[in-house]
Protein backbone atom coordinates (compact mmCIF):
# COMPACT_ATOMS: atom_id res chain seq x y z
CA UNK A 1 0.00 0.00 0.00
CA UNK A 2 1.34 3.40 -0.77
CA UNK A 3 2.14 5.04 2.00
CA UNK A 4 0.45 8.47 2.75
CA UNK A 5 3.73 11.13 3.28
CA UNK A 6 4.13 14.36 1.87
CA UNK A 7 6.29 14.15 -1.36
CA UNK A 8 8.19 17.06 -0.84
CA UNK A 9 9.32 16.67 2.99
CA UNK A 10 7.84 13.23 3.49
CA UNK A 11 6.13 14.22 6.80
CA UNK A 12 2.80 12.15 7.65
CA UNK A 13 0.67 14.94 9.44
CA UNK A 14 -1.85 17.22 7.36
CA UNK A 15 -4.52 19.52 8.09
CA UNK A 16 -7.87 18.87 6.13
CA UNK A 17 -8.57 21.12 3.57
CA UNK A 18 -11.54 20.20 1.73
CA UNK A 19 -13.40 16.75 0.17
CA UNK A 20 -14.77 17.16 -3.14
CA UNK A 21 -15.97 13.54 -5.77
CA UNK A 22 -15.07 13.61 -9.31
CA UNK A 23 -16.58 16.55 -10.90
CA UNK A 24 -15.55 16.13 -14.37
CA UNK A 25 -16.01 12.57 -15.55
CA UNK A 26 -18.24 11.91 -12.98
CA UNK A 27 -16.25 8.12 -12.63
CA UNK A 28 -17.78 7.61 -8.78
CA UNK A 29 -20.12 9.42 -6.07
CA UNK A 30 -17.10 8.30 -3.58
CA UNK A 31 -16.23 11.81 -1.60
CA UNK A 32 -11.62 12.17 -1.54
CA UNK A 33 -10.14 14.31 1.01
CA UNK A 34 -7.44 16.64 0.20
CA UNK A 35 -4.82 17.78 2.98
CA UNK A 36 -2.12 20.67 3.34
CA UNK A 37 1.01 19.40 4.92
CA UNK A 38 1.59 20.86 8.50
CA UNK A 39 5.18 21.27 7.81
CA UNK A 40 5.35 22.30 4.06
CA UNK A 41 1.94 23.47 3.32
CA UNK A 42 2.13 21.39 -0.31
CA UNK A 43 -1.55 19.75 -0.58
CA UNK A 44 -2.51 15.93 -1.48
CA UNK A 45 -5.41 13.27 -1.83
CA UNK A 46 -5.23 11.73 1.76
CA UNK A 47 -5.22 8.87 2.05
CA UNK A 48 -4.30 8.68 -1.69
CA UNK A 49 -5.94 5.57 -3.89
CA UNK A 50 -4.07 2.50 -3.94
CA UNK A 51 -2.83 2.49 -7.35
CA UNK A 52 -4.93 -0.84 -8.17
CA UNK A 53 -8.22 1.52 -7.52
CA UNK A 54 -6.33 3.95 -9.95
CA UNK A 55 -7.88 2.91 -13.57
CA UNK A 56 -11.76 3.19 -12.60
CA UNK A 57 -10.78 6.78 -12.84
CA UNK A 58 -9.73 7.04 -16.10
CA UNK A 59 -11.93 6.51 -18.70
CA UNK A 60 -11.02 5.04 -21.45
CA UNK A 61 -10.29 7.94 -24.26
CA UNK A 62 -10.08 10.54 -21.07
CA UNK A 63 -7.16 12.24 -23.78
CA UNK A 64 -7.98 13.80 -27.19
CA UNK A 65 -8.89 12.33 -30.08
CA UNK A 66 -9.34 14.05 -33.57
CA UNK A 67 -10.84 10.59 -35.51
CA UNK A 68 -14.24 10.78 -35.97
CA UNK A 69 -16.59 14.25 -36.57
CA UNK A 70 -16.01 17.71 -37.47
CA UNK A 71 -16.39 18.77 -34.46
CA UNK A 72 -13.51 16.70 -33.54
CA UNK A 73 -11.46 18.00 -36.51
CA UNK A 74 -11.96 21.64 -35.56
CA UNK A 75 -11.04 21.12 -31.66
CA UNK A 76 -7.59 19.40 -33.63
CA UNK A 77 -7.03 22.91 -35.27
CA UNK A 78 -7.59 24.41 -32.11
CA UNK A 79 -5.40 22.82 -29.98
CA UNK A 80 -2.32 22.97 -32.52
CA UNK A 81 -3.14 26.88 -32.47
CA UNK A 82 -2.59 27.12 -28.90
CA UNK A 83 0.06 24.67 -28.33
CA UNK A 84 2.56 27.10 -29.89
CA UNK A 85 3.54 28.58 -26.42
CA UNK A 86 4.43 24.89 -25.39
CA UNK A 87 6.35 24.25 -28.51
CA UNK A 88 8.31 27.71 -28.43
CA UNK A 89 9.20 26.78 -24.73
CA UNK A 90 10.18 23.53 -25.41
CA UNK A 91 12.12 24.65 -28.66
CA UNK A 92 14.04 26.87 -26.28
CA UNK A 93 15.08 24.03 -23.43
CA UNK A 94 16.19 22.04 -26.74
CA UNK A 95 18.48 24.64 -28.18
CA UNK A 96 19.78 25.54 -24.81
CA UNK A 97 20.64 22.01 -23.87
CA UNK A 98 24.63 21.11 -24.94
CA UNK A 99 23.39 17.61 -25.32
CA UNK A 100 22.33 16.57 -28.69
CA UNK A 101 19.45 13.89 -29.47
CA UNK A 102 15.99 13.17 -29.26
CA UNK A 103 13.04 14.51 -26.99
CA UNK A 104 10.53 11.89 -25.00
CA UNK A 105 7.34 12.99 -24.38
CA UNK A 106 5.80 11.16 -20.97
CA UNK A 107 2.35 10.92 -21.27
CA UNK A 108 2.26 11.72 -24.81
CA UNK A 109 -1.50 10.63 -25.16
CA UNK A 110 -2.46 10.64 -29.14
CA UNK A 111 0.79 12.39 -29.90
CA UNK A 112 -0.53 15.70 -31.26
CA UNK A 113 2.68 17.88 -29.63
CA UNK A 114 5.63 15.15 -30.52
CA UNK A 115 3.98 15.04 -33.63
CA UNK A 116 4.17 18.73 -33.88
CA UNK A 117 7.63 19.01 -32.57
CA UNK A 118 8.37 16.11 -35.31
CA UNK A 119 7.34 18.47 -38.12
CA UNK A 120 9.84 21.32 -36.69
CA UNK A 121 12.52 18.68 -37.19
CA UNK A 122 12.88 17.55 -33.72
CA UNK A 123 13.39 13.87 -33.34
CA UNK A 124 10.41 12.90 -30.61
CA UNK A 125 9.17 9.91 -29.31
CA UNK A 126 6.51 9.21 -26.53
CA UNK A 127 5.74 7.38 -24.00
CA UNK A 128 1.92 6.64 -22.17
CA UNK A 129 0.51 4.22 -19.91
CA UNK A 130 -2.31 3.71 -22.39
CA UNK A 131 -1.73 1.15 -25.33
CA UNK A 132 -4.53 2.62 -27.17
CA UNK A 133 -3.20 6.26 -26.74
CA UNK A 134 0.43 4.89 -28.10
CA UNK A 135 -1.66 3.43 -30.89
CA UNK A 136 -3.35 7.01 -31.71
CA UNK A 137 0.07 8.61 -31.35
CA UNK A 138 1.46 6.07 -34.07
CA UNK A 139 -0.97 6.32 -36.54
CA UNK A 140 -2.70 9.66 -36.23
CA UNK A 141 0.25 11.85 -35.51
CA UNK A 142 3.53 9.52 -36.82
CA UNK A 143 5.22 9.66 -33.65
CA UNK A 144 6.89 6.54 -32.41
CA UNK A 145 5.24 5.86 -29.13
CA UNK A 146 5.66 3.33 -26.48
CA UNK A 147 3.30 1.62 -23.67
CA UNK A 148 4.83 1.46 -20.47
CA UNK A 149 6.34 3.10 -17.31
CA UNK A 150 9.36 5.93 -17.59
CA UNK A 151 10.67 3.82 -13.74
CA UNK A 152 10.64 0.62 -16.14
CA UNK A 153 11.34 2.52 -19.68
CA UNK A 154 12.93 0.27 -22.61
CA UNK A 155 15.63 3.27 -23.34
CA UNK A 156 19.30 2.85 -22.12
CA UNK A 157 20.44 5.22 -19.67
CA UNK A 158 21.59 8.75 -21.34
CA UNK A 159 19.21 8.36 -24.34
CA UNK A 160 17.77 11.63 -24.57
CA UNK A 161 18.67 15.34 -24.70
CA UNK A 162 15.25 16.59 -23.20
CA UNK A 163 12.18 14.97 -21.81
CA UNK A 164 9.13 16.46 -21.12
CA UNK A 165 6.41 15.88 -18.67
CA UNK A 166 3.03 18.14 -18.93
CA UNK A 167 0.53 17.30 -16.55
CA UNK A 168 1.93 13.82 -15.42
CA UNK A 169 3.78 14.50 -12.39
CA UNK A 170 0.13 15.48 -9.92
CA UNK A 171 -1.19 11.90 -11.24
CA UNK A 172 1.97 9.90 -9.26
CA UNK A 173 2.12 8.80 -5.92
CA UNK A 174 6.06 8.74 -6.23
CA UNK A 175 6.90 11.71 -8.57
CA UNK A 176 10.23 12.07 -7.29
CA UNK A 177 11.04 8.43 -8.35
CA UNK A 178 10.03 9.33 -11.53
CA UNK A 179 11.98 12.41 -12.08
CA UNK A 180 14.94 10.19 -10.89
CA UNK A 181 14.00 7.45 -13.65
CA UNK A 182 13.94 10.88 -16.40
CA UNK A 183 17.49 12.25 -14.87
CA UNK A 184 18.97 8.77 -15.92
CA UNK A 185 17.52 8.91 -19.52
CA UNK A 186 19.32 12.26 -19.81
CA UNK A 187 22.15 12.87 -21.39
CA UNK A 188 24.73 15.01 -19.48
CA UNK A 189 23.22 18.25 -19.52
CA UNK A 190 20.02 17.42 -20.70
CA UNK A 191 17.13 19.53 -19.80
CA UNK A 192 13.63 18.17 -18.77
CA UNK A 193 10.17 20.56 -19.12
CA UNK A 194 7.48 20.06 -17.03
CA UNK A 195 4.38 21.90 -16.12
CA UNK A 196 1.95 21.55 -13.47
CA UNK A 197 -1.37 23.12 -11.83
CA UNK A 198 -0.33 25.61 -9.75
CA UNK A 199 -2.53 25.87 -6.47
CA UNK A 200 -1.80 29.20 -5.65
CA UNK A 201 -2.93 30.55 -8.85
CA UNK A 202 -5.31 32.77 -8.54
CA UNK A 203 -8.01 30.92 -10.29
CA UNK A 204 -7.80 28.22 -7.47
CA UNK A 205 -8.22 30.87 -5.04
CA UNK A 206 -11.80 32.07 -7.02
CA UNK A 207 -13.29 28.39 -7.40
CA UNK A 208 -11.99 26.57 -4.55
CA UNK A 209 -12.20 22.96 -4.49
CA UNK A 210 -14.29 23.26 -7.79
CA UNK A 211 -11.05 24.46 -9.13
CA UNK A 212 -9.97 22.36 -12.26
CA UNK A 213 -6.72 21.86 -11.74
CA UNK A 214 -7.70 19.50 -8.20
CA UNK A 215 -8.86 16.67 -10.73
CA UNK A 216 -9.90 14.85 -8.17
CA UNK A 217 -9.72 11.63 -8.06
CA UNK A 218 -6.92 12.18 -10.44
CA UNK A 219 -4.52 14.80 -9.15
CA UNK A 220 -2.85 12.97 -6.13
CA UNK A 221 -0.35 15.46 -5.54
CA UNK A 222 -1.11 19.51 -6.03
CA UNK A 223 1.83 21.85 -6.47
CA UNK A 224 2.55 25.10 -5.81
CA UNK A 225 5.35 26.48 -8.27
CA UNK A 226 7.61 26.47 -4.89
CA UNK A 227 6.96 22.40 -4.44
CA UNK A 228 7.10 21.40 -7.73
CA UNK A 229 10.74 23.83 -7.97
CA UNK A 230 11.94 22.18 -4.32
CA UNK A 231 10.87 18.50 -5.98
CA UNK A 232 13.09 19.24 -8.93
CA UNK A 233 15.96 20.90 -7.24
CA UNK A 234 16.33 17.58 -4.79
CA UNK A 235 15.36 14.87 -7.68
CA UNK A 236 19.63 16.33 -9.24
CA UNK A 237 18.02 19.42 -11.37
CA UNK A 238 18.87 23.23 -11.39
CA UNK A 239 15.42 25.45 -12.27
CA UNK A 240 16.70 27.53 -15.50
CA UNK A 241 12.90 28.90 -16.73
CA UNK A 242 9.68 29.60 -15.51
CA UNK A 243 6.77 30.60 -17.43
CA UNK A 244 2.69 31.05 -15.52
CA UNK A 245 0.85 31.26 -18.71
CA UNK A 246 -0.29 28.17 -20.94
CA UNK A 247 -2.35 29.42 -24.09
CA UNK A 248 -3.66 25.81 -24.31
CA UNK A 249 -4.50 25.28 -20.53
CA UNK A 250 -5.55 28.03 -18.70
CA UNK A 251 -8.14 29.91 -20.61
CA UNK A 252 -9.92 26.32 -20.82
CA UNK A 253 -9.13 25.29 -17.45
CA UNK A 254 -10.94 28.56 -16.11
CA UNK A 255 -13.73 27.33 -18.45
CA UNK A 256 -13.92 23.68 -17.16
CA UNK A 257 -13.88 25.11 -13.74
CA UNK A 258 -17.44 26.98 -14.41
CA UNK A 259 -19.09 24.25 -16.75
CA UNK A 260 -17.21 21.08 -16.38
CA UNK A 261 -20.28 19.25 -18.41
CA UNK A 262 -19.47 21.62 -21.13
CA UNK A 263 -15.49 20.54 -21.71
CA UNK A 264 -15.47 18.33 -25.02
CA UNK A 265 -13.52 15.86 -23.27
CA UNK A 266 -15.84 15.19 -20.72
CA UNK A 267 -19.07 15.32 -22.65
CA UNK A 268 -17.32 12.66 -24.67
CA UNK A 269 -16.43 10.35 -21.98
CA UNK A 270 -19.74 11.16 -20.23
CA UNK A 271 -21.47 10.07 -23.38
CA UNK A 272 -23.32 13.32 -23.92
CA UNK A 273 -24.20 14.64 -27.03
CA UNK A 274 -22.33 17.36 -28.59
CA UNK A 275 -22.51 20.23 -30.95
CA UNK A 276 -21.45 23.23 -32.08
CA UNK A 277 -23.46 25.19 -29.66
CA UNK A 278 -21.64 23.28 -26.56
CA UNK A 279 -18.21 24.01 -28.45
CA UNK A 280 -19.35 27.25 -28.55
CA UNK A 281 -20.34 28.10 -25.51
CA UNK A 282 -17.04 26.39 -24.21
CA UNK A 283 -14.95 28.52 -26.48
CA UNK A 284 -16.98 31.24 -25.33
CA UNK A 285 -16.23 30.52 -21.38
CA UNK A 286 -12.49 30.25 -22.24
CA UNK A 287 -12.19 33.80 -24.25
CA UNK A 288 -13.68 35.11 -20.74
CA UNK A 289 -11.14 33.70 -18.95
CA UNK A 290 -8.60 34.73 -21.06
CA UNK A 291 -7.96 38.47 -19.57
CA UNK A 292 -7.92 36.49 -16.21
CA UNK A 293 -5.47 34.21 -17.09
CA UNK A 294 -2.97 36.53 -18.34
CA UNK A 295 -3.83 38.61 -15.23
CA UNK A 296 -2.69 36.39 -12.81
CA UNK A 297 0.58 34.98 -15.04
CA UNK A 298 1.45 38.68 -14.77
CA UNK A 299 1.65 38.58 -11.11
CA UNK A 300 3.06 34.87 -11.02
CA UNK A 301 0.08 33.26 -10.29
CA UNK A 302 -1.22 31.80 -13.32
CA UNK A 303 -2.88 28.44 -13.08
CA UNK A 304 -0.40 26.21 -14.22
CA UNK A 305 3.62 26.40 -13.98
CA UNK A 306 5.86 25.39 -16.86
CA UNK A 307 9.58 25.04 -15.97
CA UNK A 308 13.04 24.28 -17.76
CA UNK A 309 15.61 22.51 -15.45
CA UNK A 310 18.71 21.22 -16.17
CA UNK A 311 20.60 18.13 -14.64
CA UNK A 312 23.42 18.33 -12.67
Amino acid sequence: MDRDLCVRCNAADGDPFFEQTDRLYNTTQRQFQMVRCRQCGMARLSPPPPASALSAYYPDRYWFDARGDQLSRIAESYRVLVLRDHIAFIEGAYRHAKATGPVLDTGCGGGLLPGLLRKRGIPAFGLDSSLTACALAWSGNGVPAVNGDLNKAPFHPRSFALITMFHVLEHLHHPAAYLGAARDLLRDDGRIVVQVPNRASWQALLFGKNWNGFDVPRHLQNFRAEDIQALLEHSGFTIMRRKFFSLRDNPAGFATSLAPRLDPVARRVRGLPSNSLHLAAYAVLAGLGLPFALLEAAFARGSSVMLEARKR
